[in-house]
């Protein structure tokens, strides 16, 4: 229990205030009917833990309390999640049953729940059988039923990860690899960027102490520039925007220890040579018909007031990435010479960025206009999943190797000969026999693989693929495009079979 010391008084009025906070945020979204289901699921929970308490020494109510906030404060979920997380635990370590639950809540509450709790009744009769491993795919088999099995238990992880001081130093470490092989890809795929990056720091805590504290460290040293450089890099940009007539709400953010690292990993590179660890970002109310053209009206401001890195620009507006995060990215040199990444986005786009699916279904619900495009590829990712679930391998292991590739999935960007992009591409189309390669592309891709070194060959080959449309489409720039097997012509036969063997396609074709 640590330095924990029990007050039963104060630890009522603790639940109590946290109840009320729970309620004050759930309250704009829910009616009277709900609000009672949620009074109803509150109090069973606080009698079912009654007496039981965490490792920290704390009262085991404060977490499902905690976990329904997380829900419906940094996810925007509503009643019913707020309800199946504060019962979460309740069929796993009580008398509880989840017949009881479904008399009580009624069947969507006790199929959600029913996702959430861990098998502890497996009959292991073959030592290659992972408990963990079969629960994770039960989690998998309900949330292909309902999403908000895996939302709620991505919440239910991050309180986890906030209190892991108070497990022993194996517990950490267990869980903290846990969560980085499975809930952080989770995450990322999900959109939830803060909970993603709030995990892969706390993973990164234990099972990196020596590199996270190293880099942690140097952040605190840089705080106070920081402290001076954004308002000073700021300031014009306010007045400009004020003068322009834009509404912008002005945050600044430091990259997170986990995503520094990882960008050092990556590029081979010292802490001093990461250029984007400040970052402003300009987020603006408006109607969805509007958002492009005032991204682009903040994004000329900052050009004319500040040097920027045209290389480092990023439009994810037209071109959003697989989670549907939106926004347009441009690098700015600020006046002390340091490299300041500057986010422009909408409100709508920001709640997306940061909440992911959850708040992609809470402007569906709303009533707005969803973004199409980007509800299909989930629905797709999900039908993805549920057939790895219909295989007939029982092997759990296999199947949690094969869903975490589908979770890391990466798309490839096909252009038609008019400058159309295909993000879908049925399956096998980017192979040989479906492509035509133009010369200029075999030229590149012969030039690829003579002068780079094999690590660095697929991410040069999707960088390209994931460029804008051609200009002159007429030319076919981008390479590889889409079409139909044909038998090549008798003329063109022998000069296409001496390409083929002298050339491969882009890694990423197939």
């Amino acid at each position: 229990m640590g330095g924990y010391i029990p007050n039963k008084q104060l630890e009522n009025q603790t639940v109590v205030r946290k109840y009320r906070e729970l309620l004050q945020v759930v309250w704009p979204r829910t009616d009277a009917e709900e609000r009672k289901q949620i009074r109803k699921a509150f109090k069973l929970a606080t009698d079912a833990h009654y007496g039981v308490r965490r490792k920290s020494g704390e009262p085991y109510i404060y977490h499902p309390i905690a976990v329904a906030m997380i829900c419906c404060s940094e996810m925007s979920l509503g009643a019913t999640s707020v309800i199946c997380a504060l019962l979460h635990d309740v069929v796993e370590d009580t008398d509880y049953t989840l017949d009881d639950m479904r008399e009580l809540f009624g069947d969507v509450v006790a199929n959600i729940i029913d996702g959430l709790t861990k098998i502890d009744d497996l009959v292991v009769d073959n030592e290659n059988i992972s408990l963990q491993a079969e629960n994770f795919k039960k989690i998998f088999l309900s949330m292909s039923k309902d999403v908000r099995v895996i939302l709620i238990k991505l919440a239910d992880r991050l309180h986890n990860m906030r209190t892991l001081d108070a497990m022993p130093p194996e517990k950490q470490l267990k869980i903290a690899s846990e969560t980085s092989y499975f809930y952080v890809p989770f995450a990322h795929r999900l959109g939830l960027y803060a909970i993603k990056s709030e995990l892969e720091d706390y993973a990164m805590r234990y099972t990196n102490p020596t590199e996270y504290f190293s880099i942690a460290e140097k952040l605190k040293d840089s705080e106070q520039e920081r402290a001076t450089m954004i308002p000073e890099f700021i300031a014009p940009i306010q007045q400009a925007l004020d003068k322009a007539g834009i509404k912008a709400e002005i945050t600044s953010r430091t990259k997170s220890v986990s995503s520094i690292y990882n960008k050092m990993l990556r590029k081979q590179i010292n802490f001093e040579d990461v250029y984007d660890i400040f970052a402003v970002r300009f987020v603006f109310d408006s109607p969805m018909y509007e958002e492009f053209d005032i991204c682009w009206r903040i994004y000329h401001i900052i050009c004319n007031l500040y040097q920027t890195n045209p290389s480092r620009d990023r439009n994810f507006l037209t071109h959003p990435k697989p989670n549907g995060y939106q926004s347009l990215h441009v690098t700015a040199m600020s006046k002390q010479g340091r490299w300041v990444e500057v986010q422009i986005r909408s409100k709508r786009m920001d709640e997306i960025a940061e909440k992911g699916l959850a708040a992609h279904y809470h402007y569906k619900d709303d009533g707005e206009s969803a973004d199409t495009d980007l509800n299909k590829r989930l629905e797709d990712w999900l039908l993805r999943t549920r057939e790895i679930l219909d295989s007939k391998d029982a092997d759990a292991l296999d199947f949690l190797s094969e869903v975490r590739l589908n979770l890391g999935l990466k798309e490839i960007y096909v252009f038609t000969p008019k400058g159309d992009r295909c993000r879908r591409v049925p399956p096998c189309s980017t192979s040989p026999t479906h492509c035509t390669p133009t010369s200029a592309t075999t030229a590149s891709a012969r030039r690829s693989t003579t002068t780079s070194p094999p690590s660095t060959r697929r991410s040069t080959t999707a960088t390209r693929w994931r460029s804008s449309p051609p200009r002159n489409s007429s030319r076919r720039q981008n390479g590889w495009s889409l079409c139909r097997p044909q038998k090549p012509a008798a003329a063109s036969r022998t000069s296409s079979a001496t390409s083929s063997r002298n050339s491969s396609p882009p890694e990423s074709c197939c």
